[in-house]
């Protein structure tokens, strides 16, 4: 096992949840501004990153809680649902689709079909770069 320094492990120990959380606002705003499944997967796999080099890939995988290769089929699967919403509706592949929801105390949430296109991005994103970084560390071990 590798010894990492305090600096790196408490840093890395801080920075996960902010780069989740990051990741997260980034996945949300990317259909109405920059941002979205992309660079969201992208800031998500930074996330692990660093708390692989600060911890240790079987941190970094109990981190994702499933095997990222999974992640991948999931988004794939997401991805592909989200353009097939418009084909059964009689529209084109990849038509957007919008449904409005009331809540209580947030007031109406508009959700609809590039959401579900981004997340599906996103794991796809998540899942390779993690993939690639845990196999690479593990080799290095």
């Amino acid at each position: 096992m590798r010894t990492q320094s305090l600096i790196l492990r408490t840093t890395g120990f801080f920075l996960l949840p902010l780069l989740l959380l990051f990741a997260l606002f980034l996945l949300l705003r990317g259909h109405n501004a920059p941002g979205g499944g992309f660079i969201a997967g992208l800031v998500a796999s930074a996330a692990i990153s660093v708390h692989l080099f600060a911890m240790s890939e079987a941190g970094a995988r109990r981190v994702l809680r499933v095997d990222p290769r999974d992640l991948i089929a999931w988004g794939l699967i997401l991805a592909l649902a989200a353009g097939v919403i418009g084909l059964f509706s009689g529209q084109p592949f990849l038509t957007a689709h919008w449904l409005t929801v009331s809540l209580p105390v947030f007031g109406e949430l508009k959700l609809g079909s590039p959401l579900l296109f981004d997340l599906g991005v996103f794991l796809v994103v998540l899942g390779t770069a993690s993939t690639i970084i845990i196999n690479l560390a593990e080799q290095d071990t």
